[in-house]
């Protein structure tokens, strides 16, 4: 096979095997109740302040109304926590429960183990040469988002 079918064949695989083995990593802990969805907006919210639902959404690249359809879901499994701002009680501010901090740290370790088994296969010269590939491809889809 050429580069070009090499690199398409490793591609398409890569990110439909991320998305399959991250919800069997859910499916298997005590976040069997959380999807993939859920987790990248559990992720997007984050650990630190609370965030309002346009700063998560933009993050997430979605509107407002979409994230509000998988906010309420998450607040109904307790993973999620919605506060009406003190100064302007129209803003509604988001932040994770404990239960939610759970799966953030659930779902960071899978990272982790990801990223340090790819690591500690790489000499120092090809995770150089694997992390500018991986940022012009990053790139790429950053300016395919802006069309």
């Amino acid at each position: 096979m050429d580069s070009y079918g090499t690199l398409n064949t490793v591609l398409v695989t890569l990110f439909r095997d991320v998305l399959e083995i991250e919800q069997k990593a859910l499916a298997i802990s005590e976040f069997q109740d959380l999807t993939n969805n859920d987790m990248h907006v559990i992720e997007a919210i984050g650990m630190d302040d609370p965030k309002n639902m346009s700063t998560i959404a933009k993050s997430l690249s979605v509107t407002v109304g979409t994230l509000t359809i998988a906010m309420n879901s998450l607040v109904k499994k307790g993973y999620v926590l919605r506060e009406r701002g003190e100064a302007d009680r129209r803003v509604v501010y988001i932040s994770l429960s404990e239960k939610g901090k759970a799966a953030y740290r659930h779902h960071e370790g899978f990272h982790q183990e990801m990223i340090q088994d790819v690591m500690a296969s790489l000499t120092e010269e090809e995770l150089q040469v694997l992390t500018k590939a991986l940022t012009v491809l990053t790139q790429w889809f950053q300016k395919k988002k802006k069309c």
